[in-house]
């Protein structure tokens, strides 16, 4: 079976720093197009940055220069580093795979099969 787990999640003040990490089991990360989303409480969920399987990658504007994905393929593992944190940054992160679209970068939501179980990301002082 295919199993995403993610980490890192946590409180943190404006101007903070975290690290997301997505570990893989049951699939190698590098052969699919992983996704990290968020769902804030009354939105709906927003990508915010993606990569395909060759490595091209694309962020959300309201992340752009502030968040980095990565990806580890010794470790089965993506990472989303998260700098310059901000309240509205505030949400439930999940990662996500597509072996469907596993070429394209682009964070469309349906095209993404397998889905973590979210981390708390709360940014507030």
């Amino acid at each position: 079976q295919l199993h995403l787990v993610e980490s890192g999640g946590g409180l943190v003040q404006p101007g903070g720093s975290l690290r997301l990490s997505c570990a893989a089991s049951g699939f190698t990360l590098d052969s699919y197009a992983i996704g990290w989303f968020r769902q804030a409480p009354g939105k709906e969920r927003e990508g915010v940055s993606c990569m395909s399987s060759g490595g091209s990658t694309k962020y959300a504007d309201s992340v752009k220069g502030r968040f980095t994905i990565s990806r580890d393929n010794a470790k089965n593992t993506v990472y989303l580093q998260m700098d310059s944190l901000k309240p509205e940054d505030t949400a439930v992160y999940s990662c996500a795979a597509s072996g469907r679209y596993r070429l394209f970068s682009l964070c469309v939501p349906g095209w993404y099969d397998y889905w973590g179980q979210g981390t708390q990301v709360t940014v507030s002082s």
